[in-house]
Protein backbone atom coordinates (compact mmCIF):
# COMPACT_ATOMS: atom_id res chain seq x y z
CA UNK A 1 0.00 0.00 0.00
CA UNK A 2 1.12 3.51 -0.76
CA UNK A 3 2.33 5.51 2.60
CA UNK A 4 0.22 8.46 1.92
CA UNK A 5 1.16 10.30 5.05
CA UNK A 6 4.81 9.56 4.13
CA UNK A 7 4.55 10.86 0.40
CA UNK A 8 3.33 13.96 1.20
CA UNK A 9 5.55 14.78 4.21
CA UNK A 10 8.48 13.78 1.58
CA UNK A 11 6.45 16.25 -1.40
CA UNK A 12 6.39 19.11 0.74
CA UNK A 13 9.36 19.03 1.98
CA UNK A 14 11.31 20.22 -0.76
CA UNK A 15 9.19 23.39 -0.47
CA UNK A 16 9.66 24.41 3.18
CA UNK A 17 12.51 26.26 2.89
CA UNK A 18 11.37 28.48 0.12
CA UNK A 19 8.30 28.49 1.79
CA UNK A 20 9.91 30.32 4.61
CA UNK A 21 11.52 32.49 2.91
CA UNK A 22 9.13 32.91 -0.15
CA UNK A 23 8.57 36.60 -1.60
CA UNK A 24 5.32 38.31 -1.74
CA UNK A 25 3.30 36.72 -4.71
CA UNK A 26 1.66 38.78 -7.85
CA UNK A 27 -1.72 40.43 -7.46
CA UNK A 28 -4.55 38.59 -8.78
CA UNK A 29 -6.53 40.25 -11.33
CA UNK A 30 -10.32 39.06 -12.29
CA UNK A 31 -10.58 35.55 -13.03
CA UNK A 32 -11.50 33.96 -16.47
CA UNK A 33 -11.94 30.24 -16.90
CA UNK A 34 -8.48 28.43 -18.66
CA UNK A 35 -10.28 24.88 -19.01
CA UNK A 36 -13.31 22.84 -17.98
CA UNK A 37 -12.46 19.28 -16.86
CA UNK A 38 -15.72 17.58 -16.91
CA UNK A 39 -17.64 20.45 -15.99
CA UNK A 40 -15.68 21.64 -13.31
CA UNK A 41 -13.96 25.31 -14.65
CA UNK A 42 -10.16 25.58 -13.64
CA UNK A 43 -9.65 29.57 -13.92
CA UNK A 44 -6.52 32.07 -13.83
CA UNK A 45 -6.52 32.74 -10.02
CA UNK A 46 -6.46 29.02 -10.13
CA UNK A 47 -3.77 29.07 -12.44
CA UNK A 48 -1.20 31.82 -10.79
CA UNK A 49 -1.95 30.21 -6.92
CA UNK A 50 -0.32 26.82 -8.68
CA UNK A 51 2.43 29.11 -10.22
CA UNK A 52 3.09 30.31 -7.33
CA UNK A 53 3.50 26.53 -5.47
CA UNK A 54 5.29 25.58 -8.47
CA UNK A 55 7.98 28.67 -7.88
CA UNK A 56 8.27 27.73 -4.08
CA UNK A 57 9.36 24.15 -5.40
CA UNK A 58 11.90 25.74 -8.05
CA UNK A 59 10.57 23.42 -10.34
CA UNK A 60 8.85 24.82 -14.04
CA UNK A 61 6.50 26.93 -13.36
CA UNK A 62 4.65 28.60 -16.41
CA UNK A 63 1.32 28.87 -17.61
CA UNK A 64 0.58 25.91 -19.40
CA UNK A 65 2.71 23.54 -16.73
CA UNK A 66 0.40 24.77 -14.20
CA UNK A 67 -2.75 24.03 -16.13
CA UNK A 68 -1.91 21.31 -17.23
CA UNK A 69 -1.02 20.16 -13.32
CA UNK A 70 -4.56 21.39 -11.96
CA UNK A 71 -6.32 19.29 -14.80
CA UNK A 72 -4.74 16.24 -13.79
CA UNK A 73 -5.83 17.69 -10.35
CA UNK A 74 -9.38 17.71 -11.34
CA UNK A 75 -9.38 14.03 -12.70
CA UNK A 76 -8.17 12.80 -9.54
CA UNK A 77 -10.11 14.81 -7.29
CA UNK A 78 -13.30 14.05 -9.17
CA UNK A 79 -12.11 9.76 -9.23
CA UNK A 80 -11.57 10.10 -5.87
CA UNK A 81 -15.15 11.57 -4.94
CA UNK A 82 -16.71 9.46 -7.12
CA UNK A 83 -15.32 5.94 -5.44
CA UNK A 84 -16.09 7.77 -2.18
CA UNK A 85 -12.31 7.46 -0.92
CA UNK A 86 -11.28 11.33 0.21
CA UNK A 87 -9.53 11.76 3.18
CA UNK A 88 -11.61 14.20 5.66
CA UNK A 89 -10.95 17.56 6.52
CA UNK A 90 -9.86 16.59 9.75
CA UNK A 91 -6.82 14.66 8.05
CA UNK A 92 -6.04 17.79 6.11
CA UNK A 93 -6.03 20.13 8.63
CA UNK A 94 -3.65 17.81 10.79
CA UNK A 95 -2.01 16.90 7.67
CA UNK A 96 -0.98 21.27 7.49
CA UNK A 97 -0.67 21.47 11.25
CA UNK A 98 2.44 18.62 11.07
CA UNK A 99 3.60 20.52 8.23
CA UNK A 100 3.80 23.94 10.54
CA UNK A 101 4.95 22.47 13.11
CA UNK A 102 8.11 20.42 11.12
CA UNK A 103 8.79 24.32 10.24
CA UNK A 104 8.39 25.17 13.78
CA UNK A 105 5.30 27.69 12.77
CA UNK A 106 1.49 27.50 13.90
CA UNK A 107 -0.91 26.94 11.48
CA UNK A 108 -1.76 30.47 11.30
CA UNK A 109 1.59 31.81 10.88
CA UNK A 110 2.12 29.26 7.71
CA UNK A 111 -1.26 30.52 6.74
CA UNK A 112 -0.20 33.97 6.66
CA UNK A 113 3.06 32.96 4.59
CA UNK A 114 1.54 30.90 2.14
CA UNK A 115 -1.51 33.94 1.53
CA UNK A 116 2.24 36.24 1.14
CA UNK A 117 3.66 33.53 -1.55
CA UNK A 118 0.65 34.00 -3.98
CA UNK A 119 -0.40 30.22 -3.10
CA UNK A 120 -3.39 30.41 -0.79
CA UNK A 121 -4.22 28.08 2.19
CA UNK A 122 -7.81 26.80 0.50
CA UNK A 123 -5.14 26.30 -2.71
CA UNK A 124 -2.48 24.25 -0.40
CA UNK A 125 -4.88 22.18 1.28
CA UNK A 126 -6.87 21.18 -1.63
CA UNK A 127 -3.17 20.17 -2.99
CA UNK A 128 -3.01 17.78 0.23
CA UNK A 129 -6.39 16.43 0.14
CA UNK A 130 -5.40 14.79 -3.38
CA UNK A 131 -2.35 13.81 -2.78
CA UNK A 132 -3.41 12.14 0.49
CA UNK A 133 -6.63 10.75 -0.90
CA UNK A 134 -5.51 9.30 -4.72
CA UNK A 135 -2.82 6.76 -3.60
CA UNK A 136 -5.90 4.90 -1.30
CA UNK A 137 -8.00 4.74 -5.12
CA UNK A 138 -4.92 3.51 -7.57
CA UNK A 139 -4.54 1.01 -4.26
CA UNK A 140 -7.84 -0.49 -4.31
CA UNK A 141 -8.27 -0.07 -8.08
CA UNK A 142 -4.85 -1.89 -8.62
CA UNK A 143 -4.04 -3.77 -5.69
CA UNK A 144 -7.18 -6.02 -5.72
CA UNK A 145 -6.81 -6.59 -9.51
CA UNK A 146 -3.07 -8.00 -8.75
CA UNK A 147 -3.68 -11.20 -8.67
CA UNK A 148 -1.36 -14.13 -7.23
CA UNK A 149 -1.65 -17.43 -9.27
CA UNK A 150 -2.85 -20.93 -7.92
CA UNK A 151 1.17 -21.78 -8.23
CA UNK A 152 1.46 -18.42 -5.85
CA UNK A 153 -1.02 -19.73 -3.54
CA UNK A 154 -0.07 -23.21 -3.43
CA UNK A 155 3.80 -22.08 -3.11
CA UNK A 156 2.97 -19.93 0.06
CA UNK A 157 0.44 -22.14 1.54
CA UNK A 158 3.46 -24.88 1.20
CA UNK A 159 5.40 -22.15 3.58
CA UNK A 160 2.56 -21.96 5.83
CA UNK A 161 2.69 -25.44 6.76
CA UNK A 162 0.48 -26.25 3.77
CA UNK A 163 -2.51 -23.80 5.95
CA UNK A 164 -4.70 -21.46 3.86
CA UNK A 165 -4.27 -18.64 6.17
CA UNK A 166 -7.55 -17.24 7.91
CA UNK A 167 -8.80 -13.64 8.17
CA UNK A 168 -12.23 -11.80 9.43
CA UNK A 169 -15.10 -11.63 6.65
CA UNK A 170 -17.26 -8.50 7.49
CA UNK A 171 -20.29 -7.38 6.25
CA UNK A 172 -20.13 -3.82 6.76
CA UNK A 173 -23.21 -0.52 6.03
CA UNK A 174 -22.11 3.05 5.90
CA UNK A 175 -24.18 5.39 7.94
CA UNK A 176 -23.66 9.10 7.29
CA UNK A 177 -25.03 11.58 9.20
CA UNK A 178 -24.47 14.20 6.14
CA UNK A 179 -23.42 17.61 6.97
CA UNK A 180 -22.94 20.57 4.39
CA UNK A 181 -19.88 22.36 3.52
CA UNK A 182 -21.16 25.47 4.35
CA UNK A 183 -22.37 24.32 7.75
CA UNK A 184 -19.68 22.26 8.86
CA UNK A 185 -18.19 24.80 11.57
CA UNK A 186 -21.70 25.05 12.69
CA UNK A 187 -23.58 21.79 13.01
CA UNK A 188 -20.16 19.20 13.01
CA UNK A 189 -20.94 18.66 17.02
CA UNK A 190 -24.59 18.24 16.94
CA UNK A 191 -24.60 16.06 14.36
CA UNK A 192 -21.72 13.84 16.17
CA UNK A 193 -24.11 13.78 19.25
CA UNK A 194 -26.91 12.58 16.88
CA UNK A 195 -24.75 10.33 15.54
CA UNK A 196 -23.40 8.71 18.74
CA UNK A 197 -26.93 8.62 20.14
CA UNK A 198 -28.01 6.77 17.62
CA UNK A 199 -25.59 3.57 17.53
CA UNK A 200 -27.05 2.55 20.76
CA UNK A 201 -30.62 2.11 19.22
CA UNK A 202 -29.30 0.91 15.79
CA UNK A 203 -31.73 -1.83 14.38
CA UNK A 204 -29.11 -4.38 12.56
CA UNK A 205 -28.45 -3.83 9.16
CA UNK A 206 -32.02 -4.96 7.83
CA UNK A 207 -33.91 -2.62 9.31
CA UNK A 208 -31.14 0.31 8.50
CA UNK A 209 -32.87 2.02 5.84
CA UNK A 210 -36.10 2.46 7.72
CA UNK A 211 -34.22 3.68 10.78
CA UNK A 212 -32.35 6.35 8.99
CA UNK A 213 -35.52 7.42 7.55
CA UNK A 214 -36.65 8.20 10.78
CA UNK A 215 -34.26 10.97 11.11
CA UNK A 216 -32.81 13.80 9.49
CA UNK A 217 -30.29 14.06 6.63
CA UNK A 218 -29.04 10.29 7.21
CA UNK A 219 -27.94 8.14 4.27
CA UNK A 220 -27.19 4.05 4.32
CA UNK A 221 -24.45 2.72 1.93
CA UNK A 222 -24.48 -0.89 1.42
CA UNK A 223 -20.65 -1.90 1.41
CA UNK A 224 -21.03 -6.05 1.09
CA UNK A 225 -18.69 -8.56 1.60
CA UNK A 226 -14.97 -7.10 2.80
CA UNK A 227 -12.62 -8.81 4.71
CA UNK A 228 -9.96 -7.67 6.97
CA UNK A 229 -7.00 -6.38 5.19
CA UNK A 230 -9.19 -4.40 2.65
CA UNK A 231 -10.88 -2.27 5.53
CA UNK A 232 -9.51 1.43 4.64
CA UNK A 233 -6.86 2.15 7.34
CA UNK A 234 -9.04 4.97 8.68
CA UNK A 235 -11.76 2.15 9.88
CA UNK A 236 -9.81 -0.76 10.29
CA UNK A 237 -9.14 0.09 14.29
CA UNK A 238 -13.04 1.29 14.78
CA UNK A 239 -14.21 -2.42 13.36
CA UNK A 240 -11.72 -4.18 15.27
CA UNK A 241 -12.54 -2.31 18.33
CA UNK A 242 -15.94 -2.63 17.83
CA UNK A 243 -18.09 -3.76 20.70
CA UNK A 244 -21.54 -4.72 19.76
CA UNK A 245 -23.21 -4.15 15.89
CA UNK A 246 -21.31 -0.51 15.54
CA UNK A 247 -18.28 0.89 15.44
CA UNK A 248 -17.35 4.15 17.17
CA UNK A 249 -18.09 7.20 14.52
CA UNK A 250 -15.57 10.03 12.50
CA UNK A 251 -15.89 13.17 11.09
CA UNK A 252 -15.26 13.05 7.47
CA UNK A 253 -15.50 15.15 4.19
CA UNK A 254 -19.16 13.69 4.10
CA UNK A 255 -20.62 14.60 7.61
CA UNK A 256 -20.05 11.94 10.81
CA UNK A 257 -20.01 8.15 9.79
CA UNK A 258 -20.18 5.34 11.42
CA UNK A 259 -20.10 1.45 9.87
CA UNK A 260 -22.63 -0.81 10.87
CA UNK A 261 -21.49 -4.50 10.84
CA UNK A 262 -24.03 -6.75 9.81
CA UNK A 263 -21.82 -10.02 10.32
CA UNK A 264 -18.40 -11.32 10.98
CA UNK A 265 -16.86 -14.52 10.69
CA UNK A 266 -13.36 -16.20 10.33
CA UNK A 267 -13.00 -17.19 6.71
CA UNK A 268 -10.04 -18.92 5.28
CA UNK A 269 -11.22 -19.31 1.61
CA UNK A 270 -8.86 -18.84 -1.82
CA UNK A 271 -9.70 -15.02 -1.82
CA UNK A 272 -9.28 -14.69 1.52
CA UNK A 273 -5.56 -16.68 1.52
CA UNK A 274 -4.74 -14.43 -1.47
CA UNK A 275 -5.86 -11.08 0.23
CA UNK A 276 -3.89 -11.79 3.22
CA UNK A 277 -0.65 -12.94 1.68
CA UNK A 278 -0.79 -9.84 -0.71
CA UNK A 279 -0.90 -7.78 2.10
CA UNK A 280 2.22 -9.19 3.89
CA UNK A 281 3.93 -8.78 0.86
CA UNK A 282 2.65 -5.09 1.05
CA UNK A 283 3.69 -4.70 4.10
CA UNK A 284 7.05 -6.02 3.61
CA UNK A 285 7.60 -3.32 0.98
CA UNK A 286 6.75 -0.35 3.26
CA UNK A 287 10.18 1.65 4.07
CA UNK A 288 11.93 0.50 1.19
CA UNK A 289 12.41 2.95 -2.34
CA UNK A 290 9.34 4.02 -3.93
CA UNK A 291 7.73 1.27 -5.36
CA UNK A 292 7.95 1.78 -9.45
CA UNK A 293 4.55 -0.41 -10.44
CA UNK A 294 2.41 2.15 -8.18
CA UNK A 295 3.79 5.17 -10.47
CA UNK A 296 3.39 3.61 -13.56
CA UNK A 297 -0.78 2.36 -12.33
CA UNK A 298 -0.90 5.55 -10.66
CA UNK A 299 -0.06 7.56 -14.63
CA UNK A 300 -2.10 4.28 -16.42
CA UNK A 301 -4.95 5.29 -14.36
CA UNK A 302 -4.74 8.77 -14.86
CA UNK A 303 -4.14 8.01 -18.38
CA UNK A 304 -7.66 6.72 -18.70
CA UNK A 305 -9.01 9.19 -17.03
CA UNK A 306 -7.96 11.68 -19.35
CA UNK A 307 -9.13 9.41 -22.31
CA UNK A 308 -13.03 9.61 -21.29
CA UNK A 309 -12.85 13.08 -19.43
CA UNK A 310 -14.23 15.97 -21.38
CA UNK A 311 -11.41 18.77 -21.34
CA UNK A 312 -12.28 22.02 -22.84
CA UNK A 313 -9.38 24.40 -23.27
CA UNK A 314 -10.23 28.32 -23.39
Amino acid sequence: MIDAKKAITKFLAGAALALLTGLAGPTLAASEVKAVVNGTAITSGDVAKRQAFLRLQHTKADAKAAEEQLIDEALKRQEVARVHMSVSQQDVDASFARFSSGNKLSPEQMSQILDRAGVGVDHFKGFIAVQMSWPRVVNARYGSTSRLSNYDLVSRMMQNNKQKPVTTEYMLQQIIFVIPQAKRGAITGKRKGEAEASRSKFPGCDQAKVFAATMRDVSVRDLGRMLAPEIPPDWKPLVEQAKGNTTGTRVTDKGVEYLAICSQRQVSDDQAAEMVFRQEDLDKSKGGKDASPENENSKKYLDELRKKAQIAYR
